[in-house]
C-alpha cells in the first residue's frame, strides 16, 4: 500500500453535521447521550468495585442519585463562573445558564459538587466515603472518556488548525439548534481541520482508568489514596490538551483558567495521596484475589 493511498484512508476525522434529532416533538442530543452513557457505565463499574469494599454493589445506584444531579449542577455552575460572556456579557442569555444540552459542563465543578453529593448519599446508606470514591474513580474517568464525544458531536473543544492526517473536520456551528450552518446549496460549511484534543482526552481517561485498576489490584493502597491518584492524573493531561485547545478561555496571567486548575487540582491530588498513607489498606489482598480468579 503506497504512503498516498495510506494518507487517503486516515487523512481528516470526520465530524457530525447534527447532534440532535427528533423523535416526533422530542428531541433528543448526542451530548446528553454521551454524557448519560458515561454516567451508566461509571454506576455500574462503582458497584462491581464496592463488592471488593465489602459493600452491596446496589448501594453504587442509590449513591448515585445522590452524586450524579450534584454533578451536573457542579459542572454547570463551573461552565458559567468561568466562561460568563455567552450569559452575562454583552448580547448574552442569561436563562441559557441552564440549558445544559446545549453543551458545557466543566469537569473540575462536576467532580467537586458531585463528591459532596457522594458524602452526603453514602453517610445516609451507610457505606464509607472513601470506599465509594476509591471504587468509582476508574469508573468516573470511563464516563469523562465517553462523555467527551458529545464535544465531538456538538463540533466543540477542538485544537489548533492542523493538516495532520488525523486532523479533525470542523463546521460552523449553530450552538441553540445543535446542527452545523449550512449554504445555499445545503452544504453543510466547514471551518477548516484541526486538532481533536476531544478524541486525545478521551484516550488519556480511558488510559487512566486502566492505571488506577492496575494499580488497585497490585498495590497495598490506603483509603482514600486510589481516588487521589485519579485526581493527580487526569490534570497532567488536561493540561496539555488544554494549552493545545484554539477556543474562547479566560485566562489569568495569560494562561488559561482551566490550567492553572489544573495545576490547584494536581496538588490537591498529591495531597489526598500523602495524608493517607497512613490510614488502613482500601482492599483487602485476598478479596483481590478472589475478584480475579
Amino acid at each position: 500500500m503506497t504512503p498516498r493511498l495510506i494518507e487517503g484512508l486516515v487523512a481528516n476525522i470526520p465530524s457530525p453535521t447534527s447532534g440532535v434529532w427528533h423523535l416526533g416533538p422530542f428531541p433528543i442530543r448526542a451530548y446528553a447521550l454521551c454524557i448519560l452513557s458515561g454516567i451508566v457505565v461509571a454506576v455500574w463499574i462503582t458497584g462491581r468495585r464496592l463488592v471488593d469494599r465489602g459493600h452491596a454493589k446496589e448501594k453504587a445506584i442509590d449513591i448515585s442519585a445522590w452524586a450524579v444531579p450534584f454533578g451536573i449542577v457542579g459542572g454547570r455552575m463551573y461552565h458559567v463562573i468561568t466562561t460568563p460572556e455567552p450569559y452575562f456579557g454583552s448580547g448574552g442569555s442569561p436563562v441559557k445558564a441552564l440549558y445544559i444540552w446545549e453543551g458545557g459542563l466543566g469537569i473540575w465543578g462536576a467532580i467537586a459538587l458531585g463528591a459532596l453529593g457522594a458524602y452526603i448519599g453514602a453517610r445516609r446508606h451507610g457505606v464509607s466515603f472513601l470506599d465509594y470514591i476509591d471504587a468509582a474513580a476508574p469508573g468516573v474517568a470511563i464516563a469523562q472518556a465517553l462523555g467527551r464525544w458529545g464535544n465531538w458531536f456538538n463540533n466543540e473543544l477542538y485544537g489548533r488548525a492542523t493538516d495532520v492526517p488525523w486532523g479533525l473536520t470542523i463546521h460552523q456551528w449553530d450552538q441553540s439548534a445543535g446542527h452545523a450552518v449550512r449554504d445555499a446549496s445545503g452544504k453543510a460549511l466547514v471551518l477548516g481541520t484541526y486538532q481533536p484534543t476531544f478524541l486525545y482526552e478521551s484516550l488519556w481517561c480511558l488510559l487512566l482508568a486502566l492505571v488506577l485498576v492496575v494499580a488497585d489490584r497490585r498495590w497495598a493502597l490506603r483509603k482514600g489514596q486510589l481516588f487521589g491518584l485519579y485526581v493527580i492524573g487526569y490534570p497532567i493531561g488536561r493540561i496539555v490538551f488544554e494549552l493545545m485547545r484554539s477556543d474562547f478561555a479566560n485566562k489569568i496571567l495569560g494562561v488559561r483558567v482551566n490550567v492553572w486548575t489544573s495545576i490547584l487540582v494536581f496538588l490537591l491530588g498529591v495531597a489526598i495521596v500523602w495524608f493517607g498513607r497512613n490510614r488502613e489498606v482500601a482492599v483487602p489482598r485476598e478479596a483481590t484475589s478472589q475478584h480475579t480468579e
